[in-house]
């Protein structure tokens, strides 16, 4: 199977947080697992959404959902770690766009993973993916538009 590589443009990362590796987030062979990982650039997604006016669910009936998540681990992360998020926006689309993650480890400067997580508005009552509100691209002037 061929191996997933993520690079994104220096340009795209327009918003950064901290989050601290906790104890519970080690797995079996005493690094950061999958999960915990995948559950921080969750977090790191809704602060980056949140600090900019978005609301992920601004009224009863739409949303931003996540369309896939992929991510490429660099190096180990341990218990006690703090690791900075970098976060951006790319490829926007009619209907949605991906958000990207640098996330490395600034006590030695070690990469510790990429990742990029696809997204689109959906309407929760008729149950279907609808356009992007001008009020939400209008926040990213400088995001290139795919398509």
């Amino acid at each position: 199977m061929a191996r997933i590589h993520l690079q994104f443009p220096e340009d795209q990362y327009c918003y950064s947080t901290h989050l601290t590796v906790r104890i519970t987030d080690i797995n079996f062979a005493n690094h950061l697992g999958n999960d915990s990982m995948i559950s921080m650039i969750s977090e790191a997604r809704a602060r980056f959404l949140y600090d900019s006016g978005v609301e992920e669910q601004p009224d009863s009936r739409t949303g931003i959902i996540v369309t896939d998540l992929a991510t490429t681990y660099r190096a180990e992360a341990h218990a006690r770690d703090q690791l900075l998020f970098e976060v951006g926006l790319m490829d926007f689309n009619r209907y949605g766009g991906d958000i990207i993650f640098r996330i490395t480890r600034p006590a030695d400067g070690v990469l510790v993973a990429m990742a990029k997580s696809g997204f689109v508005f959906f309407d929760y009552g008729a149950k279907k993916v609808v356009p992007m509100p001008e009020t939400f691209s209008s926040r990213f002037p400088r995001v290139n538009w795919v398509g």
